[in-house]
């Protein structure tokens, strides 16, 4: 197969995901704004005013990194799980599986479909959040790159979580029981600093932590992770789950019937 077909696949399915959220706005945009806009009066404004500085700024500019992080990653994971699942609910995945995409294409361009829904959400988010508190951008660079990264993580969390489900329901066990307390476990709202050792030590077991400190980091120059730690441990997790998604996809789990 030429490199030229290749990308054409990859550029097919990368518009056909970005079309199909952005066809349907009001369920894949609007939401998060709403929800991300809430946080910021309620956690920001009215709790925060009791709460007072924290890691040395405000505490709403301390959890403005935390929230859009949190925005990137559920948005990332909800555009490839349910995408994916539809796809094979429908059993239209079987096309691209019979054709000679190879199986790194076909990840790649789901991912990426997911990456481009977080992203968007980002910079909505980070828009919304000039309306409440300041923006700081200590380090541009790794911004850019843990948001990136989480992104892409996610995204492969989405595809893992799409293979396995036989339903519909179970695309909303994985978010609802492991990605929400992981998020609210993962230091989006408070600094580790605060807690006990033992609760300290099972929040360095969360890879939420590294990627809402790197990115506060980015943005405010604070964190409570040494930023290339965290780097390497972004890479490790997408070098994992995006060699394990190929597995899952090679043997066709949850796929071939």
């Amino acid at each position: 197969m030429t490199l030229n077909y290749k990308l054409t696949a990859f550029n097919t399915i990368v518009w056909k995901e970005i079309r199909r959220f952005l066809r349907i706005w009001i369920q894949t945009l609007v939401p998060p704004v709403i929800t991300i806009s809430l946080y910021f009066i309620i956690f920001g404004n009215l709790i925060g005013r009791r709460i007072g500085d924290m890691g040395g700024y405000t505490y709403m500019e301390f959890i403005v990194p935390g929230l859009i992080m949190m925005a990137v990653i559920n948005n990332s994971y909800a555009n490839v799980v349910s995408s994916f699942f539809s796809q094979k609910y429908q059993r239209s995945i079987e096309e691209l599986l019979v054709s000679p995409v190879p199986n790194y294409v076909i990840l790649s361009g789901f991912v990426i479909g997911g990456v481009a829904r977080g992203l968007a959400i980002g910079v909505i988010a980070t828009f919304m959040s000039l309306f409440f508190s300041g923006l700081h951008m200590y380090n541009l660079f790794i911004t850019l790159m843990v948001v990136l990264m989480s992104s892409i993580v996610f995204s492969l969390g989405g595809f893992i979580n799409a293979i396995y489900a036989n339903k519909f329901d179970d695309i909303a066990i994985i978010p609802t029981f492991v990605l929400t307390p992981l998020i609210y476990l993962g230091g989006v709202f408070y600094s580790v600093e605060l807690l006990p050792d033992f609760w300290r030590l099972v929040s360095k077991l969360n890879p939420i932590f590294y990627m809402v400190n790197a990115f506060r980091y980015g943005i405010l120059g604070v964190s409570d992770v040494n930023v290339w730690y965290a780097f390497t441990m972004l890479v490790i997790f997408t070098g994992a789950l995006f060699a394990f998604s190929l597995f899952l996809l090679h043997r066709g789990k949850g796929l071939r019937h």
